[in-house]
């Protein structure tokens, strides 16, 4: 039997946590559960040095490859607003029709988070703009028809790849028809299974070899699992469907599980369980260190008690292990920008939004 400590149970998860330094608690957190990526957000970020500089100290507090991540999507999504620029939404680079702005959304982005040491950015959105989401989705959906969505986010991707970062389509199977936010609540989407895979997953099926990862959404969809379960704690969607039927082969994220959409399904310790139980490979759990513990935990608990769950950790760290040495290069880090670096960030970025604007007038 292979003992818990040589497991690495903390693979199954990417952390976040507050302070912009490296603090002795989190340095201990970090030593301790050996997670497989952190998660950074506004509250982070004070300057683009400071930025390197604490993903540079959490790499410090970990002997495996780390997933330094980030949602930066442009627009009402933009940790990078106050010590970068604004970057234009999804929804406006998509209105100019431009394939050409879409991959320079991606890239510009992509620069952006390699230089300050980020090398995954959990972007871009394939949810659907349909009306019913449209006062939760807003700008950050580009396009009722699927078709264009694969259009925008193959070349956003490619943007992304061009600089050396791993993107991730989200939220699967879609929110596009979710009426409620799944930060707060669970969303039900009572939509039949063969419209969903007509509508809704075919982003997922056009870019299944082309995402590097792909992020389940705390959204129920009971034509599928009968009980309004979930998606993230659904062996049916994430093996059956994501895996089996549409041949994803890429990493498996969670959406955050301190999220009240899934909180409503689970505790937070029982929903990082069911999640890898469902087929999952690694779970976000981004803010409280109390919340990170309590995962960490009830998955290691969950390993020593139950067999059948053990051959799931195995799975998920198997994957987890077999993508990184994949991506070493990806994951490996970058010198600390410059001054001048970072000024030809800034300026690269608000010429890009100048682009934008101009194809908007026209």
């Amino acid at each position: 039997m292979t003992p818990l400590a040589q497991t690495n149970i903390g693979q199954l998860l990417i952390i976040g946590f507050n302070g912009t330094g490296m603090s002795p608690s989190l340095a201990s957190l970090l030593g301790r559960i050996r997670p497989a990526g952190v998660i950074l957000f506004a509250r982070n970020l004070d300057a683009p040095q400071q930025t390197w500089q604490l993903l540079a100290d959490c790499r410090k507090c970990t002997d495996a490859a780390l997933f330094t991540c980030i949602d930066l999507e442009g627009g009402v999504v933009d940790r990078f607003r106050e010590i970068l620029g604004p970057t234009p939404s999804p929804a406006e680079v998509y209105a100019s029709g431009d394939r050409g702005l879409f991959r320079s959304h991606g890239n510009v982005i992509g620069e952006n988070c390699r230089a300050l040491g980020f090398n995954v950015d959990f972007a871009p959105v394939l949810d659907l703009a349909f009306e019913a989401s449209r006062s939760v989705m807003g700008s950050r959906a580009v396009s009722a028809d699927p078709k264009q969505v694969v259009i925008y986010a193959r070349e956003f991707l490619r943007g992304l790849d061009d600089a050396g970062v791993l993107g991730c389509g989200k939220h699967f199977p879609g929110l596009g028809e979710g009426k409620l936010d799944s930060h707060a609540r669970l969303p039900v989407v009572a939509k039949p299974y063969r419209r969903l895979w007509q509508q809704d997953l075919v982003p997922y099926r056009s870019l299944r070899r082309e995402l590097p990862m792909a992020m389940v959404s705390h959204a129920a969809f009971p034509a599928l699992t009968t009980k309004p379960v979930p998606a993230s704690l659904s062996r049916r969607w994430i093996t059956d469907v994501l895996r089996k039927a549409i041949a994803f082969r890429g990493l498996v994220v969670s959406d955050d599980l301190e999220m009240g959409g899934v909180l409503e399904a689970a505790p937070l310790g029982e929903a990082a369980v069911e999640f890898i139980r469902a087929g999952g490979d690694t779970a976000l759990v981004c803010h409280q260190e109390a919340h990170v513990m309590e995962a960490y935990e009830a998955l290691a608990k969950a390993w020593e008690r139950d067999p059948k769950f053990r051959r799931c950790v195995e799975t998920s760290t198997g994957h987890v292990a077999a993508f990184k040495k994949k991506r070493a290069a990806q994951l490996r880090a970058v010198k600390a920008p410059s001054e001048k670096r970072v000024a030809q960030l800034v300026r690269n970025l608000w010429e890009f939004g100048e682009r934008v604007r101009l194809e908007s007038l026209a």
